[in-house]
Parts: structure tokens; sequence; C-alpha cells
């Protein structure tokens, strides 16, 4: 890789995640101030958590089934990527996570569509919505993602290529606010730092705070 080349980071988002969207809008940050690009890839809590429904609090459990909110717009996420390509993928998820955790307007269809005219992209994608069209390729870019880290994680998960050519992945950061600037540059380094140490596996507190949008 060239001195002037940018280090691609590899982001695995489910859009309904408030959390995953904090991180989201950090790594927009980073790419202010490392030589970083991000590439966008969807992932689904949905099937996640598949096999373990019954092991979830029931509210939470009935978004993941068939049909809940869940899947309407990953759903949306890979059809507009298989359609219009990579491009459309990160255009879209910050369309529809202004709606859902920004401005508050709850996973809908009306949030979903409205998010579609946000990014420019044809009000017909919301029909996929409710359509196993894409399943197939969700389950692939969520398998590829979920792979890296394990199935006890959960969104967002970052990859990097590390020195040794070896991809360095990790879930999360788990941070509110998102971090700006020079302190976002920061939280960057040191996460590159403790996740390519052989055998690190976590760092974790008690969360104090829910997600701080602004």
């Amino acid at each position: 890789m060239s001195e002037t080349a940018k280090t691609p980071a590899d982001f695995w988002f489910d859009p309904l995640c408030p959390w995953a969207w904090m991180t989201s809008r950090w790594m927009l940050e980073v790419e202010k101030v490392r030589p970083v690009e991000v590439r966008w890839h969807v992932m689904s809590l949905a099937v996640l958590n598949e096999d373990k429904l019954d092991e979830l609090p029931e509210e939470y459990a009935e978004n993941m089934r068939p049909g809940g909110k869940a899947w309407g717009p990953v759903r949306v996420v890979i059809a507009a990527q298989q359609l219009h390509g990579d491009e459309a993928v990160g255009r879209l998820y910050t369309a529809l996570g202004t709606r859902f955790h920004n401005e508050g307007l709850g996973v809908n269809p009306e949030s979903i569509a409205a998010a579609l005219r946000d990014a420019g992209l044809p009000a017909d994608l919301i029909d996929y919505a409710d359509k196993d069209t894409y399943d197939a390729q969700l389950r692939v870019s969520h398998k590829e993602g979920i792979d890296l880290v394990g199935q006890e994680v959960g969104t967002p998960v970052i990859a990097v290529p590390g020195h040794d050519g070896e991809r360095i992945a990790f879930f999360g950061p788990v941070v509110t606010p998102a971090p700006k600037g020079e302190e976002a540059a920061r939280l960057w380094d040191g996460t590159l730092m403790v996740a390519s140490v052989p055998g690190f596996y976590e760092i974790k507190r008690t969360r104090t705070q829910g997600p701080v949008f602004d």
C-alpha cells in the first residue's frame, strides 16, 4: 500500500441499532482525521438472533421474528446495494439512521420511504422490505462480518488490514456521543492498538448513559 493510499475500514451495521449508529458517525469523523476510507456493509440482528429468540426479552424478540421491524430496513439496504451498487449503502444508511435515531421518527415504512428520498434512491426499493428476494445476499454479507469476530457480539463490526496481512476485526467501540476531531483520532488509534494484540478480547464497563445524538 502506498503512503498516499487510504486504509480500507469495512463496517458492518444494522440500521436498527442506535449504538452502531453512534459508531458509524464516529467513523465519518475518523475519515476526516486519518487516512481511512469506510466501506459499508449490512448485517442483521434478526439473522444473528434467529436461533435464540426464546432467550430474548419478548418485545425485542418480536422485532427479530419474521415480519418484525428488524427485517425491513436491512432488506431495503441490501436491495439498494444489489441494484444500485456499493456506493448506495452508506448514503442510505445515513438517511435511515438520521430518520430512525436523530429525528426519532421510528422504524416504520414512512421513515424508510423518506430515507430513500433523502438518499436519492428509487421509491420502489421499499417494496423489498417485505420480500426475501435478496435474503441470501443479506446472509452472505452478515456472515462475512460476523465470522471475523464470532457469534457472541452484535453490530457494528469493523475490520481493517493489519501489518502482517491478517485482518484486524472487532465489535464496537460502543461510545456516546460520537467523538469528533482529535478525540475521534485518539479513539481510532487506541482501538487499533488494542485490537491488534493477539489474544486481546474485551474491555468493558457498565453503560451509564444512552446514545446521545448530535
